[in-house]
């Protein structure tokens, strides 16, 4: 009987549990050549939605912090996820960003991967080595969101302080809106961002070569820059004007004077984030807000929770939530699941 005992106490069934199958891996290069903002910017605009209503279960990000030395860093480690309820997968995303040391190596700065689970049973389906490819998409996408729900018809003139990866997708997001003229700034790319935007989206763009320029003449502004100053100032900016800021995820990072901030009808993107690491974190370190003063969450004014006639100067601060990246992770999988392995 006592040579029974381990056999008898082992968990029913056990031996006829199968293994779940491994997770499908997508390449970068997989994914770039069939995603894109235009596929990500309704489930985004949905997910705003959906986290409005409290139907999105969305952490807090985890930050892991990378010290400089002679060969690495200095680097950050961004870990997001959510889930929206009733989708079919829920996606946890890993990013790694400003690793400056990297092109140095013939290597891009920063890198990532998507995790997209199972709602049902909790397993990992797919694996996206997307290299901030797909969390560039979903942030493109908040500010397309933005620019349709916060900048009224007729705001027409589009101005892009920053002209990398991120101004890039914005501009693409903004033109799956409605077409625009783009005016753009930057120390370094500028032309060169002129020329793609072009011929991309054949609409037209001018280059200034200031950031002042750049507001006197843009009706929405789009921020996009990794540092730690502030990017424009209040008396530059038209009496009504869309800034849409997306730099700081952090909580060493602004782009906006809280003058600019104290100013605004001041949407978040999260708010319980924003007060942590983006603009709204500086404005209530010096008194300038209070976190309520935020007129609302930009799934609220999707929603038609809160009125958009707006007046004025508008901020819209995007610090990039997990519902986004849930909500791409979903379209992703349901996109790429069904290309030949």
């Amino acid at each position: 009987m006592l040579s029974r005992l381990p056999r008898l106490l082992r968990p029913p069934l056990s031996r006829s549990l199968a293994s779940f199958p491994p997770p499908r891996l997508f390449s970068y290069d997989k994914i770039v050549a069939n995603m894109s903002v235009a596929d990500a910017i309704p489930a985004i605009e949905d997910c705003f939605i959906k986290l409005a209503q409290g139907q999105v279960d969305v952490p807090m990000p985890m930050h892991i912090g990378i010290p400089e030395s002679g060969a690495a860093g200095p680097g950050d480690c961004h870990v997001k996820g959510g889930h929206v309820i009733g989708a079919s997968t829920w996606t946890v995303k890993l990013a790694n960003v400003s690793f400056y040391k990297n092109p140095d190596r013939g290597l891009p700065p920063g890198s990532g991967v998507f995790i997209v689970v199972c709602s049902e049973t909790g397993a990992p389906l797919g694996i996206f080595s997307e290299n901030r490819y797909l969390t560039d998409c979903r942030t493109g996408a908040a500010g397309g969101v933005a620019f349709k729900h916060c900048a009224a018809p007729g705001m027409d003139t589009v101005g892009f302080i920053g002209a990398g990866a991120i101004a890039k997708v914005m501009a693409r997001a903004a033109s799956c809106i409605r077409p625009f003229r783009g005016v753009v700034y930057a120390p370094d790319g500028a032309e060169a961002f002129k020329k793609e935007m072009e011929n991309e989206l054949s609409m037209p763009f001018e280059v200034v070569d200031s950031a002042e320029k750049l507001c006197r003449k843009s009706d929405v502004i789009y921020t996009q820059t990794p540092g730690s100053k502030t990017v424009l100032e209040k008396k530059w900016l038209k009496d009504r004007v869309t800034i849409i800021a997306s730099g700081s995820d952090q909580p060493t990072k602004q782009e906006l004077p809280t003058d600019v901030m104290a100013a605004s009808t001041y949407i978040t993107d999260l708010t319980n984030q924003c007060v942590r690491v983006g603009e709204l974190r500086s404005a209530v370190k010096d008194g300038s807000m209070k976190e309520s003063d935020v007129y609302a969450e930009l799934g609220e004014v999707v929603a038609g929770m809160k009125p958009s006639d707006f007046s004025g100067i508008v901020v819209v601060d995007l610090t990039g939530t997990g519902a986004q990246d849930a909500a791409i992770g979903t379209v992703a999988w349901d996109k790429m699941s069904k290309l030949p392995e």
